[in-house]
């Protein structure tokens, strides 16, 4: 993948604000946090000196300089929106900063049900993102110590990689069902249903076979796998405490049959929203109070999320109202500005301790849903 040549060694865990640091302690001082890491990503970025080559380039043609004239995060708008296309056709080398020249990265794709998926090159970022992820997590559900089951996607999805941290970083091991999603789309989209039903089965027999054997205590899984498995043993007499569950639409009747049917009131539900762009959204816990609707908050200054007016993407809508989710991806490892999600929500108010907006009832936009299979999500 690299030329020959002496590899350098890696350079030190990051060290700038996009590192694990407390929480905000109000709305101003999260915006001040948010612009100053904007102003340390761009330079990162567009400096020579450790800056991305597509990034460089870029400013050499855009009439402005990103790295003179980007103060904070209100600047970003001089941007286009992202274009995913780039993460298929650009080669890999492009997107490495300069300060990580030499060092091996992985490979992670999204999507690719057909034709070349996305792929995003990365090195610690999801590290860090899941142990800040871990930060919010009810020990008592997710305990620290023993063991985890995936049952999802894993082959060059950076969630496979990302679980295992999450679960090592609490003093966990992580057990593994593989399933392809691409191929069960496929069978659906071209009438198969018998043979994706008949996967679907193959995959929770080997679900069960560990449940049966070994001691688990916390699930990752889909909300269709979850029903699978509900429907041969009861999830809370397995002695599971505590399930993450995603990767489809959560509304809130999905989000009540999952709670009090599936897992009998008793096992604790973890709704989840990420990609391999973003990384991990943290999940309001007052869900069951609030008629089951989810709230999203991205993990800010890491990610930022806007849910936007899907005519005018300058602009977000108002409170209460649904718009497109739109994506900034601000790290070492990647800059992403603006790229608009094929997903929309509810724009949700700052909660608690996230002093930034939410998004609720995250669900596949509109305009592209016809486009999507979900499949085994």
């Amino acid at each position: 993948m690299r030329g020959a040549g002496r590899v350098e060694s890696p350079p030190p865990h990051p060290t700038m604000s996009h590192t694990i640091k407390k929480r905000a302690a109000s709305p101003e001082q999260a915006a001040e946090t948010l612009d100053r890491h904007v102003r340390e990503t761009v330079r990162w970025h567009f400096s020579p000196e450790t800056g991305t080559p597509y990034w460089l380039e870029f400013a050499e043609k855009a009439g402005w300089s990103p790295l003179k004239e980007v103060q904070g995060f209100a600047d970003l708008l001089r941007f286009p929106h992202f274009d995913g296309d780039l993460l298929r056709t650009e080669p890999h080398e492009r997107w490495v900063p300069r300060e990580y020249k030499g060092r091996p990265f992985t490979i992670f794709e999204t999507g690719g049900t057909t034709g070349l998926p996305k792929q995003r090159i990365g090195w610690d970022d999801y590290k860090i993102d899941y142990e800040e992820f871990s930060e919010d997590l009810d020990d008592a559900a997710f305990p620290r110590g023993g063991y985890w089951l995936m049952v999802g996607p894993t082959g060059p999805r950076r969630l496979r990689l990302a679980i295992e941290h999450l679960a090592n970083h609490r003093g966990s091991s992580v057990y593994f069902v593989d399933l392809d999603p691409r191929w069960v789309k496929k069978l659906i989209s071209s009438g198969q249903g018998d043979q994706a039903k008949a996967y679907m089965v193959h995959v929770i027999d080997q679900a069960m076979l560990i449940l049966k054997h070994r001691k688990v205590e916390a699930l990752f899984t889909t909300p269709k796998l979850l029903e699978s498995l509900a429907d041969q043993i009861s999830i809370p007499e397995a002695g599971i405490k505590g399930v993450f569950c995603g990767g489809t639409e959560m509304n809130p009747q999905n989000v009540r049959f999952l709670c009090e049917e599936i897992l009998e009131g008793e096992t604790k539900l973890m709704p989840t929203y990420g990609n391999t762009l973003m990384g991990l959204a943290h999940c309001k816990p007052t869900f069951e109070e609030e008629d089951y609707s989810v709230t999203y908050y991205a993990p800010q200054p890491r990610a930022v999320t806007r849910v936007v007016n899907p005519e005018k993407t300058d602009e977000v809508v108002g409170y209460g109202q649904w718009g497109r989710v739109e994506l900034t991806t601000l790290t070492r490892e990647l800059f992403l500005p603006r790229f608009l999600e094929r997903d929309e929500a509810i724009r949700r108010e700052p909660w608690g301790n996230y002093h930034w907006d939410g998004a609720g009832e995250v669900r596949p936009f509109a305009k592209e849903k016809k486009k999507i299979v979900e499949g085994v999500y």
